[in-house]
């Protein structure tokens, strides 16, 4: 059994007789979709996230939830869930790093959130605010796990970052990290990433990034 406190946000008991302590890491794989919402006079005002959950996870997340027994999972039952775990990411900055001119964003508190289960995977999304928009034209965003405990995927396309409301001729270039080989997998021994915190920058390595310049 996995007992990772920090995983309050995948529920507690997530790991619980399902994954064995033998196995390298990451543990929970997750498909991201991003989309910086930009105010009428050019500032960016935050980001709209949307990240679907590997099949195992998904299947183990809404065990117990279909409240009326109709053999789905609306999202009215998937609502609880949904707060829980947005309200629950403040304690990892959101997984999501924002700069300015190189300087770090700040976040307010995320609203908008919700968990859709389709295809036999759940989706959660939620709105991202800035506590204050930034005008800054050149912007870089960052999603991973500093323990890389989550791996974060960018959804395939160039539209895995899309800009809402942004002035014209903003740009946006996406870069990938470089899978993950087997020799390295063999090499990350559990003890190793028990010592690491969300201050660590281990995942850095592991980011999905992408930078957006505006006239």
């Amino acid at each position: 059994m996995i007992s990772r406190p920090r995983l309050q946000w995948l529920l507690a008991a997530l790991f619980t007789g399902c994954v064995s302590t033998a196995m390298a890491h990451p543990h929970v794989w997750v498909t991201a979709r991003a989309e910086m919402v930009y105010e009428a006079d050019g500032r960016i005002a935050g980001i709209r996230h949307a990240w679907t959950f590997d099949k195992g996870y998904s299947a183990y997340v809404i065990q117990g939830l279909d409240t009326n027994g109709d053999g789905k999972f609306s999202s009215d039952e998937l609502q609880d869930l949904a707060k829980e775990n947005t309200e629950s990411l403040a304690e990892f900055d959101f997984f999501t790093v924002l700069k300015a001119n190189g300087k770090k964003q700040e976040f307010g508190s995320p609203r908008d959130y919700r968990m859709v289960y389709e295809a036999e995977a759940a989706t959660l999304s939620y709105f991202l605010p800035l506590k204050s928009p930034s005008p800054t034209r050149t912007m870089s965003l960052e999603v991973y796990d500093p323990t890389f405990f989550i791996s974060f995927s960018l959804a395939d396309g160039d539209d895995a970052v899309k800009l809402a409301g942004a002035p014209q001729g903003c740009a946006t270039n996406i870069s990938r990290p470089k899978p993950l080989e087997a020799n390295q997998q063999k090499d990350m021994s559990e003890s190793f990433f028990e010592t690491l915190t969300a201050a660590s920058n281990f995942g850095t390595q592991f980011a999905n990034k992408a930078i957006v310049a505006c006239p």
